[in-house]
């Protein structure tokens, strides 16, 4: 290929449609390693307990959504394969780190953080990322596909409704594998300590709660989707380059 050969072409500045691909992608794929690394931690609201990850892993679909609007499904397609294969990258450094000796001084104090904090913080992290890559990877084609099905199906009318029944369909995927997966079927497979298998009343209050977040979610961005869209698509279109 000549342009990896050519260092004029190397240096060349990519046109906004490239930097906006980029863009979505870096926010996409920070949204993912994020939502992986805070999973473990739960909060309140209304009385339910919902995962902080719930704040991060909504940008994923939106994400995609955009990317799938502007950009189609193949390269879609193309960027959830590049978060699956981030989510293993960010597995195996983990895992690497938790199998580091711990650097002490002289006296033996810790450098650093102490080891059972951090294993207690990272320890959760390869059962959270083992049930979200299986559920993220399944959700986001599930989500790709469903939005071009319907775009088809409206002959390209009505973004709201590919935006909104891609998404909750998608979610509703992602919330059961996840939780089945990380809460339940890993921690009888590895049975570690740190996580406990959790019952069949916590996994069902779980599932609903989390994913009627994610669906009110994914109708609170409509508009979001919709300004994004159309934002980018007159942004593209303003292009120097393309004049």
């Amino acid at each position: 290929m000549s342009f990896l050969r050519n260092p004029a072409d190397r240096e060349r500045t990519p046109d906004r449609a490239e930097k906006g691909y980029l863009f979505l992608a870096g926010i996409f794929l920070g949204a993912l390693v994020l939502t992986n690394l805070i999973a473990g931690r739960f909060f309140f609201l209304f009385g339910n307990a919902l995962s902080v990850s719930l704040l991060a892993y909504p940008v994923t679909f939106l994400a995609t959504d955009l990317v799938s609007e502007i950009y189609g499904k193949k390269r879609a397609s193309q960027l959830v394969k590049t978060g699956f294969l981030v989510s293993i990258f960010v597995t195996a450094v983990v895992w690497l780190a938790l199998h580091t000796e711990p650097a002490t001084t002289d006296d033996g104090s810790p450098i650093g953080i102490p080891d059972p904090y951090f294993q207690t913080v990272f320890g959760l992290t390869p059962a959270i990322v083992f049930g979200s890559m299986i559920a993220y990877l399944t959700a986001q084609f599930v989500d790709v596909y469903m939005f071009h099905f319907w775009f088809r199906l409206t002959k390209g009318k009505h973004l709201w409704l590919r935006n909104n029944a891609s998404t909750v369909v998608s979610q509703l995927v992602d919330t059961t594998l996840v939780v089945t997966i990380s809460l339940v079927i890993w921690p009888k497979m590895v049975p570690d300590g740190v996580i406990q298998p959790i019952s069949f009343e916590t996994w069902k209050e779980l599932v609903i709660t989390s994913y009627l977040f994610k669906a009110a979610v994914a109708l609170i961005d409509t508009p979001l989707f919709y300004l994004g869209t159309y934002w980018y698509r007159n942004w593209v279109s303003q292009d120097p380059s393309r004049h």
